[in-house]
């Protein structure tokens, strides 16, 4: 990363409590940023997997708690900013079955305040966080950005109405916004409600792994690459208004997946189909592939971590840090 860059700049990072947004905090820190984080208040004033990083990086960000959905806070967050790195999101698909409409307000309006705060502060760039989600099931392989997007859930329909109000910012009042669309981010600190750390922690500690979807295929692009992707959005010049997929472009089958998390420890659990974890059948995202060829030429971003390297560090971590999962459960 190119550190005289980001040097100095002060930047809003929201979902900075997320497993992601953790990610991207300390590496801008740790290349000079003065970050301010936005977190979802709560009265245990928990920073969330911000209290995992190193206390080198914590004591060095200004924490503010407080609710995506409420704009007078958004907009004093990010007064005097150079830029926001808008994560902040409710992003549990079985989640947004059960809550729809908070999902929509956190997601949508959310984002919506976002947009506003950074047209009145005059943000530098807005760099607004998508999800692969949005593609539904795959109509053509790889998927590029401009394949049709589809509502297969309240979640993924939330990021659309989210991707389309960044965009009519843009066009309407050009407020400087860059759309990144993450396929599947897996990594150290991600919870149980992702599929890669069910099987893991699962296989760790008992002799039987409860999965939903065997045959989906995802591509699974490991957290310090789409951080890595982050930043690219972030500094490349003359990128407004643009969309880019964050992805590998390789595919693994969800029951291969677990064989090869399952090879990694040593270990061969059965696997048993919950039909509790399964989507409803014209919800679930049978294929996500993604095209990443606009990234790499507009960006010059090339993901490095393959897949059995990316899952060995993920497995190494969660080992080390199994007391806070809850294997036993169901996580939404």
């Amino acid at each position: 990363m190119d550190q005289n860059y980001w040097n100095g700049k002060k930047i809003l990072i929201t979902g900075a409590g997320g497993f992601i947004g953790s990610h991207l905090v300390e590496a801008l820190v740790r290349n000079g940023v003065q970050a301010r984080v936005f977190v979802r208040y709560n009265s245990r004033n928990d920073p969330g997997l911000l209290s995992l990083v190193s206390p080198e990086v914590f004591n060095q960000v200004e924490l503010i708690g407080g609710d995506l959905r409420d704009l007078p806070a958004i907009l004093s967050a990010s007064k005097g900013m150079d830029m926001i790195f808008h994560l902040g999101a409710l992003i549990s698909i079985p989640y947004s079955y059960r809550h729809p409409a908070e999902v929509v307000e956190s997601n949508i309006l959310g984002t919506l305040n976002i947009l506003l705060a950074g047209r009145e502060n005059q943000v530098q760039r807005i760099i607004h966080t998508s999800t692969s989600e949005v593609y539904g099931t795959a109509i053509r392989v790889p998927i590029d950005e401009n394949h049709p997007l589809q509502g297969q859930s309240p979640y993924s329909a939330s990021k659309i109405g989210a991707d389309k109000l960044a965009e009519s910012f843009y066009r309407a009042y050009n407020v400087p916004v860059v759309t990144v669309r993450p396929f599947n981010t897996y990594g150290p600190r991600q919870s149980a409600r992702a599929v890669i750390p069910t099987i893991i922690t699962q296989a760790i500690t008992q002799n039987e792994v409860h999965l939903g979807n065997l045959d989906a295929t995802r591509d699974f692009t490991f957290v310090s690459d789409s951080v890595s992707g982050f930043l690219c959005a972030g500094k490349t010049p003359g990128i407004e208004g643009e969309t880019f997929n964050l992805g590998t472009g390789s595919e693994v089958r969800i029951g291969e997946l677990a064989n090869m998390i399952f090879s990694i420890i040593g270990k061969q659990p059965r696997i048993n189909v919950e039909e509790t974890r399964l989507r409803p059948e014209k919800s679930e995202v049978q294929c996500l592939l993604s095209d990443n060829r606009l990234a790499t030429r507009r960006l010059g971003w090339i993901p490095q971590v393959d897949l059995t390297s990316g899952l060995k560090q993920t497995i190494a971590w969660i080992s080390e840090h199994i007391r806070y999962y809850q294997p036993q459960k169901y996580q939404i």
